[in-house]
């Protein structure tokens, strides 16, 4: 029989998703408030102001990004854009909402922050009409243990935090199955959720956390299951996670990172410009040496 406990009941609906009330800092997919937006321009890596609309200077490209890779990717090719005469701002966000509804509105030009399958997730959920203009890399999903060396050792009743939004979750899950923790209904694939965990043969309480939290929960519980960019900021080494997805097949495609514009803009001067740049031998270089593995360019 599965034990597992339902989503925190200070969590409350807001705008078709699940938001976190008492976390002021961070949210993730689908849930939470932004902490803060800092804006720099390829010139000077200064703070900026805020974006303003994208109507004016076709030279200027507007793009929001999470702080860690996404950002620091960005920045990589500033130089590159502003010799083809573009200056790239980059205005960061620990939100999986505000980019997107910034990007929809018009405030940016485009945004890389999140994967392919939260992408159309969002775009059914909220009826927005944004797209993939490139894919650009993949991350990893990690289990991490403070507790235990390998998932084997796992033991009964063991405390497993997951994220709380619907793709992440999934992934999650997933990532259990893979390594012979649980077993979830037949095709339950990217959209599976407790409810579709078949077998628990170790009796899992399996605990749904605000993804950007989970990282927290480490020292309280058995396992958790991190996605790539938290572990990045929590100072997690992929390298140490008791087990991650392989770097090819399904995970790979259903969880690439894109750029995502407005849909009708994927070939705009602007866009493509950005493309070129982020699908560059010097991308993929900086990428492979300056996150052994925990980002993985699949271009």
């Amino acid at each position: 029989m599965n034990k597992t406990i339902t989503r925190k009941t200070f969590l409350t609906k807001c705008a078709a998703c699940v938001i976190a009330a008492g976390l002021a800092t961070f949210a993730l997919a689908g849930c939470g408030s932004q902490d803060a937006a800092e804006s720099t321009s390829a010139d000077s890596g200064q703070d900026a102001a805020e974006p303003a609309s994208t109507g004016g200077d076709d030279k200027v490209i507007k793009v929001g990004a999470s702080p860690t890779p996404h950002a620091e990717i960005l920045r990589a090719v500033q130089e590159d854009l502003a010799a083809k005469g573009y200056t790239l701002e980059v205005t960061e966000y620990n939100d999986y909402v505000l980019p997107n509804t910034a990007l929809q509105d018009g405030e940016l030009d485009a945004n890389y922050f999140q994967h392919i399958t939260y992408l159309n997730d969002f775009n059914e959920e909220n009826g927005t009409d944004l797209t993939s203009a490139a894919e650009i890399h993949f991350e990893p999903f990690g289990l991490y243990s403070n507790k235990v060396q390998n998932a084997a050792d796992v033991p009964d009743g063991a405390t497993v935090a997951v994220p709380n939004d619907t793709t992440n979750e999934a992934r999650a899950l997933l990532l259990l199955e893979q390594e012979g923790l649980i077993k979830l209904k037949e095709g339950a694939g990217i959209t599976a959720t407790i409810l579709d965990i078949e077998e628990n043969p170790k009796n899992l309480n399996i605990q749904e956390v605000e993804a950007a939290q989970v990282p927290r929960t480490l020292d309280e519980v058995d396992l958790a299951a991190i996605n790539g960019n938290y572990a990045l900021n929590a100072g997690l080494n992929v390298a140490d996670a008791i087990a991650t997805e392989a770097s090819e097949g399904e995970a790979a495609k259903a969880y690439a990172n894109v750029v995502a514009v407005k849909t009708g803009n994927e070939n705009s001067e602007k866009t493509q410009a950005l493309v070129e740049a982020l699908q560059s031998s010097q991308v993929k270089q900086f990428i492979e040496e300056t996150y052994s593995g925990a980002v993985v360019p699949v271009f």
